[in-house]
């Protein structure tokens, strides 16, 4: 599911269906202050090699800051409202991404893609794939980039669902729409397949570079687990089995492993209040960590022990490291920085160092960019843009 906002509107801790979400997280808690597909490294460099030239023209290297050693520069490529989960294409030549901007007529979480090489979004708005209404999340380009993959919750009706309301002195949740299923959409937004039919929330849906098989969260046997399955919706098989909510999942560039984030209940208490909130569908997502495991669902290894919420991860192109949104260092939850370490968990290496909202981090296939979520330079605002770094490592 997704985290969302976390800084400032919902821009998703776990794979996002709340940018809205984590944005009142922001504002109202100073506390705390959630992902999709590839191709092969020569296809892709062949593809964007041309607007790689044209990117370095654009640059604007201020907005780098002291200790971002591995931004060889930075470009800015949305410019206002809730920008996240932006995930590459099979070619690497185009972004799908989530968005609430009312610049574009998107007043509730939608689905837009467009070329960050040549395309100049101030200019024009990307184009709209969720054509439906309702709320949409996570989004992911299918093998051959004519038809991407996206959960909504249409289906129930054009009505954006409500963010639940926060009390005062409350905990912070994230809502579990049981409203949202998987569908495949061409980039018209004409819906050419329904994936999900089960009832209660399917969506996370990304995509192996094999091209073969998805994962995705669902509540179809009582609690929040990934399950993999064939791209026309067969073959569905149930990846795991602990108590907790597991998400935000991607296979390895070999597509022979999977990495997610997932919270674990340990003590009574902890559980209890977990099972409560399931039943009003609600999770709690300030206490998370990160997973591996072999494709099928074996031998799976918790590799981060870093205590609050530590999300959003995606692997390194070398499939050795994992780059990974978190807040640990904070006391009071907030900001979130990006973070890399290595599969056996070592190493871990601070990425970014804004006082704000870093996370949502995707490398294209070759490894030479990284698209992520961050708040720097709004103005002041809390708008969450993307933002295209040149890679170096």
């Amino acid at each position: 599911m997704p985290i969302r906002d976390i800084h400032t509107k919902d821009v998703g801790y776990f794979r996002r269906p709340f940018l809205r979400t984590m944005k009142y997280l922001l504002v109202a808690l100073p506390l705390l202050a959630v992902a999709c597909s590839s191709a092969t490294p020569s296809n892709q460099a062949a593809a964007v090699g041309t607007a790689h030239a044209d990117t370095s023209a654009q640059d604007t290297n201020n907005l780098i800051l002291p200790g971002e050693t591995h931004f060889k520069s930075l470009r800015q490529l949305t410019f206002g409202g809730d920008n996240a989960e932006a995930y590459w294409s099979f070619s690497g030549t185009q972004l799908s991404f989530q968005v609430t901007n009312t610049a574009w007529g998107d007043t509730c979480d939608q689905i837009r893609y467009f070329n960050p090489f040549t395309d100049d979004l101030k200019a024009s708005a990307p184009g709209k794939i969720s054509v439906h209404n309702g709320r949409t999340t996570c989004s992911y380009f299918l093998p051959g980039d004519s038809l991407i993959l996206f959960a909504s919750t249409h289906l129930a009706g054009p009505q954006c669902p409500p963010v639940p309301e926060r009390k005062p002195g409350g905990k912070y949740t994230w809502p579990i729409y049981d409203s949202f299923d998987i569908f495949v959409s061409d980039l018209k937004g004409n819906i050419r397949k329904q994936l999900t039919t089960t009832k209660g929330y399917d969506a996370e849906g990304t995509v192996s570079p094999k091209g073969d098989r998805m994962v995705f969260t669902s509540m179809r046997d009582g609690d929040l687990e990934l399950y993999t399955m064939k791209l026309d919706g067969s073959d569905v098989k149930r990846i795991t089995h602990t108590l907790g909510y597991d998400g935000g999942a991607f296979f390895s560039p070999d597509g022979t492993k999977l990495l997610w984030r997932a919270s674990r209940p340990q003590t009574k208490e902890a559980i209890a209040e977990y099972k409560e909130l399931l039943k009003q569908g609600l999770v709690q997502p300030t206490q998370m960590e990160l997973f591996i495991a072999n494709a099928d669902g074996s031998d799976a290894k918790q590799i981060t022990s870093l205590g609050k919420a530590n999300w959003a991860p995606y692997w390194h192109p070398s499939g050795a490291k994992v780059i990974f949104a978190s807040n640990h260092q904070t006391e009071r939850g907030f900001p979130f920085s990006l973070f890399m370490i290595n599969t056996d968990g070592s190493g871990l290496e601070r990425l970014t160092t804004s006082d704000t909202f870093d996370a949502f981090p995707v490398f294209s296939t070759d490894g030479k960019y990284l698209v992520f979520s961050s708040n720097r330079n709004n103005g002041g605002t809390r708008d969450t843009n993307l933002f295209l770094a040149e890679w170096k490592d």
